[in-house]
């Protein structure tokens, strides 16, 4: 029997998170916001735009990714 080429999906089970933010990153992230409707012509929630600002953040941190590859054991 052939296996199958595509690996089994991961859980995609959101996770609710509740978090408390200043006044001054709660403004900037509206401002943020209104930059992205400006930039694409397409109004997003907040609450949409955080999760992705966040994989953006943890993506492009490269001591962090170094960090996860060295405890994964895959190297760099």
């Amino acid at each position: 029997m052939a296996g199958i080429s595509l690996r089994q999906l991961p859980d995609r089970t959101p996770v609710k998170l509740t978090l408390n933010l200043m006044p001054d990153l709660h403004a900037c992230i509206g401002e943020y916001a209104a930059f992205y409707r400006e930039q694409y012509g397409r109004e997003e929630a907040v609450a949409d735009l955080i999760p992705a600002m966040l994989a953006a953040f943890l993506d492009n941190d490269r001591a962090f990714q170094r960090m996860r590859r060295e405890r994964s054991g895959k190297g760099g």
